[in-house]
């Protein structure tokens, strides 16, 4: 079994940073360097929708809405993968996610980021 923990949402003002972590543990040793992994978030009233990905070769997409702001990364070592996210919007509230990117791993608690307009 392996279980996702989200960290480092908080209220920020717009234009601001934050930078978001995702723990991974469990049955982990062999899972997580060859998977793509990603980061995603629920926006309210709306589904999830795909943030942004990291491949194995970390090798990097981004949703167009957060191009240019949002940098994902991944360190193998301690199985954590991190959303650095700058210039923070209101749109961008939301709670936001880590999983592979096929969604193939429960989803954890999530963290809430909040831009207040």
């Amino acid at each position: 079994q392996v279980q996702l923990v989200e960290s480092g949402g908080g209220l920020v003002q717009a234009g601001g940073s934050l930078r978001l972590s995702c723990a991974a543990s469990g049955s982990i040793t062999s899972f997580f360097n060859p998977r793509n992994w990603a980061w995603f978030r629920l926006l309210p009233g709306k589904q999830r929708e795909l943030v942004a990905s990291i491949s194995s070769t970390r090798t990097t997409d981004y949703a167009e809405s957060v191009k240019g702001r949002f940098t994902i990364s991944r360190d193998n070592a301690w199985k954590r993968v991190y959303l650095q996210m700058s210039d923070l919007k209101t749109e961008d509230t939301a709670v936001y996610y880590c999983n592979t990117l096929d969604e193939s791993l429960r989803w954890g608690q999530g963290t809430q980021v909040t831009v207040p307009s």
